[in-house]
């Protein structure tokens, strides 16, 4: 045999060019994560007051999900997302300094990253070891909480950076800093990650001049339209800057809407006359409730050439599947010295397969799997979502007949129903861990 042996710099040269396009594929990953926005806030999910042309034409340039899962409140989450991890294990708003981030292995693939916005798994509290650039973050900018009291108070990395009360300039300042950061202190030699976290539509909402009174849904959906419109402007600087070819875009919101009766006009430390939540669409109760407008959210994911484009998908999907994701399409492995809730949902985000999830878990209060979801009699509500008149027995829908939840059918269908509770069983078997802590770090009981 006559090996040319000259040949063989240009067959190292072959697979480090391989090598080299394959890390150029590597996408950048945008995340915008809205707080509080209802499932049907949004006009490609039927809202009919509230005009959304930017989060619209998005959904036509990618992928909506109609069964996409996050938490049922804010802090548990963004724990959840940040870390695969059910907030069980990651405890909510108190994460831990151990708690491995996506963001932290992401970077050590070689990307660049950078959070803005609110952060809320710090219990609100500048500890700077659970703070972002302890977490993975090369940047931040934001606020460590909400802004229950009317005030938010920024951070820049782990300084402080000033506050403000006004809430109406909130959606375009977090806009201004994620493109200040993409224009000036990104990296143009690394992928990146940048995680836009907005306070809106949480609590004492607000919209700026431009916005205010300009919708047909009050001042919610004013502040609705702002956000989209702001959306836009990021969007339109991927553009700018040539990135959009190459950049995963994933849309999607921390929890439900408040939308309970309590929280009506005129909330001591609201705008005169506003209704500060927001519109579940057909789904039942909001925030805080194990109810499908708890948890399930509006997403919309685009990458142009990759994830289908004009598609709708009903795959069960979650926000913990971001971190085992990202690690197949970035090239970093998982933890594996801990549980992780999340699956890899490449083939779905692909459209190579039109499966999701097996099953959700809803925070050990219920399980689905397939069309079907079981809810425990004992089933956990945050208190403000509690439905005073709902009895307390065990539940079973069939979300594809019953989407709003309306018709118990535990008592018809007790082999569906024995077939969950196993599951549920199984599934309790394998969790460990208290209720997700709340901001100040009591557990709830």
């Amino acid at each position: 045999m006559n090996f040319r042996i000259p040949f063989l710099p240009q067959i190292l040269l072959s697979v480090a060019l391989t090598g080299f396009l394959q890390a150029a594929e590597k996408p950048n990953i945008v995340i915008i994560f809205t707080d509080d926005q209802g499932y049907g806030d949004l006009a490609c999910y039927g809202n009919k007051k509230t005009k959304t042309p930017r989060l619209d034409q998005l959904a036509k340039e990618g992928t909506k999900y109609t069964s996409f899962y996050s938490q049922t409140v804010c802090g548990p989450s963004r724990s959840a997302l940040l870390t695969g991890r059910q907030p069980l294990r990651s405890k909510g708003w108190g994460m831990p300094a151990s708690e491995i981030t996506w963001a932290e292995l992401i970077r050590k693939a070689g990307y660049q990253t950078a959070c803005i916005g609110k952060w809320d798994v710090s219990n609100r509290k500048a500890i700077i070891e659970r703070m972002p650039n302890a977490q993975g973050f090369d940047y931040y900018f934001g606020a460590l909480g909400a802004n229950d009291n009317g005030t938010v108070r920024f951070h820049e990395n782990n300084k402080a950076a000033g506050s403000t009360k006004d809430m109406g300039e909130l959606t375009t300042l977090y806009t201004d800093k994620s493109i200040a950061w993409l224009k000036e202190k990104r990296d143009a030699e690394k992928p990146f990650a940048l995680y836009l976290a907005h306070t809106m539509m949480h609590t004492i909402i607000d919209a700026s001049d431009r916005f205010r009174g300009k919708s047909k849904g009050g001042l919610y959906g004013d502040v609705v339209e702002e956000f989209d419109f702001e959306t836009g402007r990021l969007l339109d600087v991927l553009d700018e800057l040539g990135l959009s070819k190459n950049t995963l875009v994933i849309y999607t919101s921390d929890n439900g809407p408040w939308n309970q009766d309590k929280y009506t006009k005129n909330k001591k430390g609201h705008p005169k006359d506003s209704i500060f939540w927001g519109d579940s669409g057909p789904l039942r109760n909001g925030k805080g409730s194990p109810y499908e407008g708890g948890y399930r959210l509006p997403c919309i994911i685009r990458w142009p050439g990759k994830v289908p484009a004009g598609q709708e998908s009903a795959a069960i999907f979650a926000s913990v599947d971001f971190m085992p994701t990202f690690a197949e399409l970035c090239g970093f492995e998982i933890p594996k010295d801990r549980r992780i809730d999340g699956i890899d949902q490449t083939g779905l985000l692909l459209g190579k397969r039109k499966t999701g999830r097996d099953y959700f878990y809803f925070n050990n209060a219920g399980v689905r799997k397939g069309k079907w979801k079981y809810l425990k009699a004992n089933a956990y509500f945050h208190g403000y979502a509690v439905e005073k008149d709902r009895e307390k027995a065990e539940e079973l829908y069939d979300l594809e007949a019953d989407l709003g939840e309306r018709n118990n059918l535990a008592e018809k269908h007790p082999e569906k129903l024995a077939e969950l509770k196993a599951l549920m069983s199984s599934i309790e078997g394998k969790n460990s861990g208290t209720p997700s802590s709340t901001p100040n770090g009591r557990a709830k009981k």
